[in-house]
């Protein structure tokens, strides 16, 4: 290599390190904050509370998720003002739930409304908060909480997990640290309070009441995460300056390596292709193998059934019927384990001729009559084997459940092309899908078709009513094409 072309690539390293901190300067993407005010409030004389959400974020008794509230505070009434109360408070319909801040009978920050009471309170439904800067009683003994104080601004932040039906989880952190590599499992726990709480709502209310002149409440916010409140100005610090330098450095070195790697990187890349596509080759015909296995083991045993029962005409006819619908599913496995194995089999025009055959070969000589509706022209988009498959089995579920189930006249599968969209429909005209079941039990092939089409990142829906049919559709994503447009 000359020393021409190692320069150029110096130069190409120095850019991309510049790039690459200017990027790094622009603040990560924040998760969800469902609401904030950041702005400052004195709330004085409120007892039944300023309502500040208006509704817009809200969690009743079958909430299963977690919330984030945070609040700061600096106390106008503090220890030398008792007796007061001041709080940010849950509520629901303006029925009181969760408090946090200092609660009616406590000297300290605390909890009110909570379903245990703290060790440390003589009023139920009390609880004071850990703090890592307890108060002194005197002769080396702490109290486990800490007292209000003006000018000793506090940052609170809890946490609610959410149990449907009973009491709530509640994690509070008294001024927690909030900077970069902060999490809520790292806090200490010395500022660190769990109990149980009411804590539904669709309003936060402000409140105060007694002694002194209210407390100002600020950078207040309801968020999805505890990362939401952490803040990161990383580009400010020293170390980000020294790892900028070793960056540098790194970059100047890797130069000159850059294109042997990219060349060992690509053979690498193509070589896990391969092994990946081969692994789910094998996956593929593994699953198909255990179904044809059972078919098979199923007609043995019914040829058994058949020769106990040979002098018994009913009996017998009614086990080669079965004999018959078994053969029938052993061959359509067969079949599809040759399309999973065949060579070309993985394109969107493979998949789309297979469910017309599928769908043609099910219906055939039945009572039910099959229309196809297929777009005249489907790309030869490449698929990924586990998402051909998925998809298969989604549409193979949807169709086994009009034959065996809907006692539908009529059948449609109908396949749509839009830009990079795959449409799958099947529509019958059947008894549709029954909330109550005559024998109180629901099969699982409906959680089977949600649970695959969440593999394939789709949309799937159903449309049922007793007596109107039923139409099943999924919308897939062509990931060849998303990939382009990217």
């Amino acid at each position: 290599m000359t020393r021409q072309a190692i320069h150029s690539r110096i130069r190409c390293g120095i850019r991309v390190l510049v790039l690459a901190a200017c990027c790094a300067s622009i603040p990560p993407a924040r998760a969800e904050i469902l609401w904030s005010d950041l702005g400052s409030r004195v709330i004085h004389k409120t007892p039944v509370g300023l309502d500040m959400l208006a509704g817009r974020v809200s969690r009743d008794d079958t909430a299963n998720d977690a919330l984030y509230f945070k609040f700061h505070v600096d106390p106008l009434s503090d220890v030398a003002t008792e007796e007061y109360y001041a709080l940010f408070q849950l509520a629901q319909s303006n029925e009181n739930h969760l408090a946090v801040g200092n609660a009616p009978e406590a000297w300290g920050y605390s909890a009110c409304y909570t379903s245990e009471t703290g060790p440390s309170n003589k009023v139920e439904g009390e609880y004071n908060l850990n703090s890592s800067m307890p108060e002194a009683a005197g002769l080396g003994v702490f109290k486990p909480y800490e007292l209000t104080r003006h000018n000793q601004e506090r940052t609170i932040v809890f946490k609610v997990q959410y149990v449907p039906g009973g009491d709530d989880l509640i994690t509070v952190w008294l001024s927690p640290r909030l900077t970069r590599g902060a999490t809520e499992e790292n806090q200490p726990e010395t500022l660190t309070t769990k109990f149980k709480a009411n804590a539904s709502f669709n309003q936060i209310r402000l409140r105060h009441q007694g002694g002194g002149n209210g407390w100002i409440f600020s950078d207040m916010a309801v968020a999805t995460s505890f990362s939401d409140f952490v803040t990161i100005r990383f580009w400010q610090t020293l170390w980000f300056m020294g790892l900028a330098s070793m960056a540098l450095l790194a970059v100047v070195v890797a130069g000159v390596r850059l294109v042997e790697r990219r060349k060992y990187q690509m053979r690498l890349r193509l070589a896990e292709q391969e092994r990946a596509l081969q692994r789910e080759r094998a996956r593929i015909a593994q699953d198909l193998h255990d179904d044809l296995g059972s078919s098979l083991a199923r007609i043995s045993l019914l040829c058994g059934l058949a020769r106990t029962d040979a002098d018994n005409p009913v009996q017998l006819e009614s086990h080669m019927v079965k004999i018959a619908e078994s053969a029938d599913e052993t061959v359509r496995a067969l079949e599809e384990i040759v399309w999973a194995v065949r060579p070309g089999s993985d394109t969107l025009q493979s998949l789309v001729d297979y469910i017309t055959h599928f769908s043609n070969e099910l219906f055939e000589g039945g009572g039910t009559r099959c229309r196809l509706d297929m777009p005249e022209n489907v790309p030869a988009l490449p698929l990924p084997p586990e998402t051909r498959h998925n998809t298969f089995l989604v549409v193979k579920e949807a169709l086994t459940n009009v034959l065996k189930h809907s006692g539908a006249r009529e059948v449609r599968v109908q396949v749509k092309m839009m830009a990079d969209v795959v449409e799958i429909s099947v529509q019958d005209d059947g008894r549709g899908i029954s909330e109550n079941p005559p024998d109180g039990t629901r099969g699982n092939g409906i959680g089977n078709m949600k649970r695959r089409a969440k593999a394939l990142g789709s949309q799937i829906t159903f449309d049922s009513a007793e007596g109107r049919g039923t139409t099943v559709r999924l919308r897939l994503t062509l990931p060849n094409v998303a990939a382009e447009k990217v």
